[in-house]
């Protein structure tokens, strides 16, 4: 944490401040900068070759988006643990075979959250649990569909499409 930190909002996973920046050119500067728990996300494939896809609502942007199962972590929580719980609240499933395929950083020039991404397999159903502001409906798509849906805009989510693409990777999917 930066010492040089003034605070400007909390509210929920934003936590956003101003920092006193030394940066390695020499030059010291002010930055706003949003501190972030770290999140992670599920690509989810059943024995039939289909992923675990939400169709949630998103305010910030005024739609709907397609995006893989994902959350905030929690305090303590590490990203397994952060990974098997969202992907049982938002998709109403439990996994019993998991891969880590890395992380990303998704907006580092004022945000360090970082993203842990997770295959999982071998899937059961469980008990799905909304947060309040969650607008989710869940649909299994083959996974050459959501290829088909980054390629004509349909996917245009930053971790839904690295994910994806990740998982064809390690599984050799097409």
């Amino acid at each position: 944490m930066n010492r040089n930190r003034r605070p400007v909002l909390k509210l929920g996973v934003v936590d956003l401040g101003v920092e006193s920046a030394s940066l390695p050119n020499g030059l010291t500067l002010e930055m706003a900068v949003i501190r972030h728990p770290g999140a992670a996300a599920i690509v989810a494939i059943d024995e039939n070759g289909r992923v675990a896809m939400l169709r949630q609502w998103r305010h910030a942007i005024g739609d709907y988006l397609w995006e893989i199962p994902a959350g905030t972590r929690h305090a303590d929580e590490d990203a397994r643990a952060c990974a098997e719980r969202e992907l049982r609240e938002e998709a109403g499933l439990d996994a019993s075979e998991w891969r880590r395929m890395g992380a990303i950083v998704t907006i580092p020039s004022f945000c360090d959250e970082r993203i842990e991404i997770f295959l999982a397999r071998g899937l059961s159903i469980s008990a799905q649990r909304h947060d309040p502001d969650e607008v989710i409906s869940v649909v299994r798509l083959p996974f050459g569909e959501t290829l088909e849906m980054i390629h004509d805009g349909r996917i245009v989510d930053a971790k839904t499409i690295i994910g994806l693409y990740r998982a064809q990777t390690f599984l050799q999917l097409s």
